[in-house]
């Protein structure tokens, strides 16, 4: 495996409560890509730069690293935000580079929008979800027919950007991954949650969220999950070293 320098492009941040258990956003996607190249942490090829962007701390250029991923929020893509704005220019400048670029749920929506997509407001869709796989491409190792990954998120692309294919949907979310090119991959699910931190998630939103929903939701958490064959393709498709 090469050296990859990845660029996290971090859009919310866990709880103050929260993260002394569960950690932030930025660590379960280090966690999660260490798993997926099978090393730990000071024997991995792996190394990150964590940019948190509604601080404008933004990236100078498309290639200070070799792949970027946009985190989850609690923000919605539409918000009249400078930062979100700024984003998405960023993100375009990917696309135009081919950069490998990959977006998790609100990273999904913004790199929908930023490239002439449409996002808009559902039902909340929480907990386990399971996601049958529309078309099977070379980097998805191991191949799967569906994958089971844990959501939150209200927001859900309703309309790809020209030139995306989907390549994931479920009965919650018709859009449920996509690619554009060979270069940008993205995904509603959640890879880098665990249930202990869903869970969690879920306690303190309790009464924001219809009862019957919400225990729907956390009962769900005791399903079984696939974030790592997740991690593995995400990570193969950031090196691009795929065959034809």
């Amino acid at each position: 495996m090469r050296p990859l320098k990845i660029g996290i492009l971090r859009t919310d941040a866990v709880r103050p409560e929260l993260q002394a258990r569960h950690g932030d956003y930025p660590a379960m996607f280090r966690a999660l890509l260490h798993r997926a190249a099978g090393a730990g942490e000071q024997e991995c090829p792996l190394r990150f730069r964590d940019l948190d962007v509604r601080r404008d701390d933004c990236p100078e250029r498309f290639d200070d690293c070799d792949a970027w991923l946009i985190t989850g929020s609690k923000h919605s893509v539409n918000d009249d935000a400078d930062w979100i704005r700024r984003l998405e220019a960023f993100v375009r400048e990917l696309d135009e580079h081919r950069q490998p670029l990959v977006g998790i749920c609100f990273g999904q929506q913004l790199v929908a929008r930023a490239l002439g997509g449409e996002v808009a407001e559902q039902d909340w869709v929480l907990g386990v979800q399971r996601s049958r796989v529309l078309r099977t491409l070379p980097w998805m190792e191991p191949p799967m027919p569906a994958f089971s990954l844990i959501s939150s998120h209200r927001d859900q692309v309703r309309s790809l950007p020209p030139g995306a294919q989907r390549i994931a949907d479920s009965e919650a979310c018709p859009i449920g991954g996509f690619v554009v090119g060979d270069h940008i991959l993205c995904l509603q699910g959640h890879p880098e949650f665990r249930p202990e931190y869903a869970a969690a998630l879920l306690e303190s939103r309790r009464g924001q969220i219809d009862a019957d929903r919400w225990r729907a939701a956390m009962a769900s958490l005791a399903e079984p999950i696939d974030p790592d064959p997740v991690g593995r393709w995400i990570l193969t498709f950031m090196q691009r070293e795929w065959p034809a």
